[in-house]
């Protein structure tokens, strides 16, 4: 994503839950981008800039998006569940379940625009698939990011001591070499 002036700077390694906020406002943005995609006619060639920006969200979500899933998944909500006991496993379940249903529609998503770039058209049931799946993943990472930013962050601030937060840096470091 490009540097914005005047823009809050990331977090670092030393602030893992800024470092997933972060996360997601880059999720956000590249998730814009493939909405607003395909919300283009898919009987056309996309040109060198739509096939540029796609080509940068799809391969963000290989990453990013993988990796946000994994520090979550292996670092962050265990130690939620160990501290909290069973009353976060809920919350956390659902969100698991959820990095499972986007990772189902990223893969459409992907294949669908694949398609898209290499043939130079959809067919119209393909574009109405891609049209609703990247919907659905817009109202599924609205919904999950909401859960996170509003009752799981907070939570994990609130109960996670530092020696804890350090240990998630270090493993989210770890996870980028």
């Amino acid at each position: 994503m490009a540097i914005q002036i005047g823009a809050k700077p990331d977090s670092g390694f030393s602030d893992p839950i800024g470092m997933l906020k972060d996360c997601h406002r880059r999720i956000e943005h590249f998730l814009s981008i493939l909405c607003l995609v395909a919300a283009l006619p898919g009987d056309r060639s996309l040109n060198e800039e739509e096939r540029s920006a796609v080509k940068a969200a799809l391969q963000y979500f290989h990453t990013g998006g993988e990796r946000h899933a994994a520090d979550e998944e292996e670092s962050l909500f265990p130690r939620l569940c160990s501290v909290s006991g069973k009353s976060g496993l809920q919350v956390i379940e659902r969100l698991e379940r959820d990095h499972a249903q986007a990772a189902e529609l990223h893969e459409s998503v992907d294949w669908l625009y694949t398609a898209w770039i290499s043939d130079g058209v959809l067919e119209p049931e393909e574009h109405r698939r891609l049209v609703s799946h990247t919907a659905n993943l817009k109202q599924l990472y609205k919904d999950h990011i909401e859960i996170e930013e509003s009752i799981v962050f907070p939570r994990a601030a609130e109960i996670l001591d530092s020696q804890t937060i350090a240990a998630i840096g270090s493993e989210f470091n770890a996870r980028r070499r």
